[in-house]
């Protein structure tokens, strides 16, 4: 009776072993992961995508709503008190600073690996930042109009404006909006700079200007050329700027990738368009950013870090995640492994930019809060206002507004 009743105990045993062997990745019940992200216009989707989650791991995921105007205040305050989500929005390095006690270190992490070229978020040697998707800009091109031989430096550039100007063309349309005006495209000296954060650090304290800087000094010319060839950008708003183009009046438009749904409006433009990098020193990297990352709360236990991280990496390996990136969320990939099928011709670009290396970063994340406004836009008016002022007096005005934002 004993033997039997061992026999049984065994069949059991082995019977349970199999059973938890056929989980097929199954998480364990009763686990649980709160997702609190910034992106207001994705949260129905990321709704949905819990539900998809919980279906195949078994994993309950719990999304937490913002209104997004004071989403970091809500973090922060969630993240102290305790009572942080598993998942959680960083916006870019001055917020991973603030939150960098709360920030898991991704590093060793094998869904990391797919991460495109210096796109993942950096915080002391750590990364603890999984990017969301990537956004960028350019010169916004008429294929009909211009061909990427006709922008490679800055003779070429000039020349190429003075011979669209000869035909009735505008060749490279800005707009008034601060950041169309002068923030994207001051970005590219900063951004081709061997150490911009550090130029950064010295230009906020005095230590160096702009004028004095090679990069700043061409990018003088580059300005000279505009307010010489082009129209005057104070006369033109974003959305003149878009028609302009779509119309064939103006050849190339300094914008970003976000442009194309603007485009749809005018039915079939007639011509194909692309993006080119603005040829400064001769640079041939598209600017390419990421607005937002995941992070995983390490204040967690460690069973749900644990858990929180197979989420990510699902997120980004599956089929079902990848699809949620891609077409629920609408983003462009920062993964290598992510295949984009179907993207607009901006956005194909910027992803080949992206994945080959081929970008540089966008540095006005750490430029002094409000500067773009209060002191760079309108010094930047005045440049195209004053026609007698040198692209030189141009830059040492900007050295001005500087350091009077960081007064």
């Amino acid at each position: 009776m004993k033997k039997a009743f061992g026999l049984i105990s065994i069949i059991l045993l082995m019977t349970m072993v199999v059973l938890a062997g056929c989980g097929g990745g199954k998480g364990k019940a009763g686990e649980k992961i709160v997702i609190f992200q910034s992106k207001v216009e994705i949260t129905d989707q990321m709704k949905a995508l819990a539900k998809e989650y919980e279906k195949e791991k078994g994993v309950k995921v719990e999304i937490w709503e913002t209104t997004g105007d004071d989403y970091f205040q809500q973090l922060k305050t969630k993240l102290s008190s305790k009572q942080g989500p598993s998942i959680f929005t960083l916006g870019g390095l001055t917020e991973g600073e603030q939150l960098k006690s709360y920030a898991y270190d991704l590093s060793k992490q094998d869904f990391m690996k797919n991460v495109a070229p210096e796109k993942e978020l950096v915080v002391d040697g750590k990364k603890v930042g999984l990017p969301y998707g990537i956004e960028g800009y350019g010169l916004v091109y008429n294929k009909s109009l211009v061909k990427p031989e006709d922008v490679k430096d800055y003779d070429s550039f000039n020349n190429t404006l003075k011979a669209l100007k000869a035909d009735g063309i505008n060749g490279l349309g800005l707009s008034q909006e601060s950041y169309f005006l002068i923030a994207h495209i001051l970005n590219t000296p900063f951004a081709l700079l061997d150490d911009p954060a550090a130029f950064i650090e010295k230009l906020n304290k005095g230590e160096v200007k702009m004028a004095d800087t090679k990069e700043f000094q061409e990018f003088a010319k580059f300005m000279e050329s505009i307010r010489a060839e082009s129209y005057n950008p104070l006369e033109y708003n974003y959305d003149k700027q878009i028609g302009d183009f779509a119309t064939g009046k103006t050849a190339m438009i300094h914008q970003g990738n976000w442009a194309y749904g603007m485009f749809k409006d005018y039915g079939d433009l007639g011509f194909e368009m692309g993006m080119l990098p603005l040829p400064l020193m001769g640079n041939d990297k598209i600017a390419v950013g990421v607005p937002s990352y995941w992070a995983v709360n390490s204040d967690a236990d460690q069973k749900e870090i644990d858990a929180a991280l197979d989420f990510l990496n699902w997120l980004t390996t599956s089929e079902t995640g990848q699809k949620y990136i891609v077409d629920e969320f609408g983003f462009i990939p920062a993964m290598t492994n992510i295949e984009a099928k179907d993207l607009d011709p901006l956005a194909t670009d910027l992803l080949k930019a992206s994945n080959s290396g081929k970008s540089i970063p966008w540095t006005f994340n750490l430029w002094p809060a409000g500067i773009v406004d209060a002191d760079l836009a309108p010094a930047t008016q005045e440049f195209f206002i004053n026609k007698d002022m040198t692209g030189q007096q141009f830059i040492e005005s900007l050295d001005a507004a500087w350091a009077n934002a960081t007064k």
